[in-house]
């Protein structure tokens, strides 16, 4: 028998995931169904095979929706994360399975208790961030308890960087996913971890200033920041007794001090509206933020605002986003601050045709084996090969699309809205995503506890 997956939603992170649909056609008698607002961007090896079938598709077509879902046997969701309950909704309404990449929201958590009655899997955060750090960090949590260890601490950190051939800006930084998520990083309240037993808070006005180093071998030394609660996955990876719990993003070193300079300006604020926005230069836009002078120039201003010298790193990055240019005007109508921002920094920090992109991701485990504490370092570096293939949509797309047939082939059984925290999802999972070069290497290291060369501004 045929059978059926459905995949909604056919933006930067499906090149991997198609293909390795493409691959599997035949072989497992799969068809496949592509069903986006814009079908038009896929390439012909898809639009143009026999087991494949393309269509235009509005998601908010009910009618069409509904109609395209109940013949599935599976459906992947690759839209914007708030879109997936009305997926989710008509997938347990017609009985059929549903695999995400995104975090699972409360609304699609209600939907667990009717899930588990009709025996359906709806596996979510399978992707990357979240996703392989997941599986990857309770693959060896798992391990470590097996062996009669305690776990003590842990740390995790990802980002989506680009590749040292096309490093080539004074930010060491351009965009492999949704930038709008980058400039909004970290609002909302603040962040939260434990560090040594007791509980910390960073407010968004600091939390560029608050960053741990660390080296990854062969690529040189990274900083990270602390995502908004590292306290999520507490019970969920059965830490409750860890006296460290800190997740955070990647940069390469420098990112951060540099990006707090728009935390300071104001520029990253996305509560309210600039009137007129559309046709403003990107200097009058930078002035905004600065007091008013009859006789200091925009430039001297900011200087003096951000207390930066003339000759300072972070003056020539400002500089390289044309902050100042006159000539160059802003698209957008009564935009946000962060819209507005975003815009310029996608003029500078999008990949080219050739561009490569590089996913790192570092997990640190302290634990204690028979009265003697130790330290355990997972370090995963994945380099893109294009715009298209990127590392970004490697590492998201290959774990969906393995899950996908895994759930179909009944390999994963347990029913219910879920993550990938079970053997019997991650072991199959990262073992496959091996031959595609997507590995940890561990490096045993002495026990420092939480990370003493952590900085505070």
């Amino acid at each position: 028998m045929v059978r059926n997956i459905l995949v909604v939603g056919a933006g930067k992170s499906t090149s991997y995931l198609l293909d390795y649909f493409l691959s599997k056609l035949t072989e497992e008698k799969l068809h496949l169904t592509i069903a986006d607002l814009h079908p038009e961007n896929l390439p012909n090896k898809i639009t143009t095979h026999p087991s494949c079938a393309v269509i235009t598709l509005d998601i908010f077509n009910d009618k069409a929706r509904r109609k395209v879902i109940e013949k599935a046997h599976i459906v992947v969701s690759m839209l914007p994360a708030r879109f997936h309950l009305k997926v989710a909704e008509d997938c347990l309404s017609f009985g059929v399975h549903l695999v995400t990449a995104s975090y699972i929201s409360p609304q699609l958590q209600a939907l667990d208790k009717q899930v588990k009655e009709k025996g359906l899997v709806f596996m979510n955060e399978i992707g990357l961030d979240p996703g392989i750090d997941h599986m990857s960090a309770m693959q060896i949590l798992d391990r470590i308890r097996s062996q009669g260890g305690n776990i003590l601490l842990f740390e995790s950190f990802c980002g989506g960087l680009v590749a040292p051939e096309s490093d080539n800006n004074l930010w060491n930084y351009k965009f492999t996913w949704n930038p709008r998520n980058v400039v909004i990083a970290g609002q909302g309240g603040a962040a939260q971890f434990i560090q040594e037993g007791t509980y910390k808070y960073i407010p968004y006005h600091k939390l560029f200033r608050r960053t741990e180093f660390f080296e990854i071998e062969g690529y040189g030394k990274f900083e990270g920041y602390a995502n908004r609660d590292s306290l999520n996955y507490r019970e969920v990876y059965g830490l409750q007794n860890a006296l460290t719990l800190y997740r955070g993003t990647m940069r390469r070193v420098g990112f951060s001090k540099a990006w707090n300079m728009f935390v300071q300006l104001g520029m990253t604020d996305d509560g309210y509206t600039i009137e007129n926005s559309e046709g403003m230069s990107y200097r009058e836009f930078t002035n905004l933020f600065l007091p008013y002078s009859p006789t200091d120039s925009v430039e001297l201003k900011l200087r003096h605002y951000l207390k930066i010298d003339q000759d300072d790193i972070m003056w020539g990055k400002l500089l390289e986003l044309h902050l100042f240019d006159a000539n160059k005007t802003v698209s957008l109508k009564n935009a946000t601050p962060a819209q507005i921002l975003q815009e310029i920094l996608e003029e500078s920090w999008t990949l080219g045709d050739k561009d490569k992109d590089m996913i790192v991701m570092y997990h640190k485990f302290g634990y204690e084996i028979q009265g003697k504490k130790q330290q355990l370092d997972a370090k995963m570096v994945v380099i893109g090969e294009n715009r298209t293939y990127t590392a970004m949509a490697k590492t998201v797309g290959l774990p969906v699309a393995i899950a996908t047939l895994l759930i179909l082939n009944g390999k994963i059984t347990k029913a219910g809205v879920q993550i990938p925290i079970n053997s019997e999802v991650y072991q199959p999972i990262l073992e496959e995503l091996k031959s595609y070069g997507i590995t940890f290497n561990e490096y045993s290291v002495p026990y420092l506890g939480y990370n003493p060369n952590t900085v505070a501004g």
